[in-house]
């Protein structure tokens, strides 16, 4: 894709009779986990299917993220700004929106749900499009986010030492400090829970 993906003007293009189309962003729900494999399937069947003019865009947005290991080392990654989603700059006609609703684990649009005329169950889900300034905003989010730093340990985490004085004592985290890599613990000590400062590489979590 080579628009700008912060581009929140709709692109204009002219239908073979003349008319404006008008692209916009839509929100497409997706099966947990599968944002990454949808996009490109989709990315796929748009050439396949001879689309590529009118489906310009698919955006996962992401932040960065700094994960803190147990031995106090940084790995980078990055993290979805909205996990289950993806989104899609297109002009919508029968044709795109079939492209996009019969990809692989997609399951629908996200838009305002119309009512059946007749009998029971849900009704269609008509897609409807993102503003100008919520496509920005999401865009500037997951652009400018400082990083995430995040540690695979949480208050309330039952933990086991591992070595030093207290090695092989049970104890809940009640603290945790990612700027000095360490936590703060209860531990029962001579019957009392008492805290105690570790390192993250001191104990694991049960």
């Amino acid at each position: 894709m080579t628009d700008d993906p912060l581009s929140t003007t709709p692109a204009v293009s002219k239908t073979p009779d003349g008319q404006l189309d008008i692209r916009h962003w839509y929100a497409v729900q997706v099966a947990s986990g599968c944002e990454k494999k949808v996009k490109h399937n989709l990315e796929q069947r748009l050439q396949t299917l001879d689309v590529a003019d009118r489906i310009v865009q698919i955006e996962i947005p992401q932040t960065p993220t700094i994960k803190v290991r147990k031995d106090g080392s940084r790995a980078t990654g990055e993290e979805k700004v909205f996990p289950g989603y993806v989104l899609v700059r297109m002009i919508l006609d029968d044709e795109t929106w079939q492209v996009v609703k019969n990809t692989p684990n997609v399951i629908n649009f996200v838009g305002a749900e119309q009512q059946r005329r007749y009998g029971r169950g849900r009704g269609h889900v008509k897609p409807m499009p993102l503003s100008p300034s919520e496509v920005e905003r999401i865009f500037r989010q997951a652009q400018e986010q400082e990083p995430v730093v995040k540690v695979d340990m949480a208050v309330g985490d039952k933990i086991q030492v591992l070595n030093g004085p207290f090695k092989d004592f049970e104890g809940e985290v009640i603290e945790v400090s990612l700027e000095r890599n360490k936590l703060k613990a209860l531990l029962s000590i001579f019957g009392r829970d008492t805290p105690v400062e570790l390192e993250f590489n001191q104990v694991r979590k049960e």
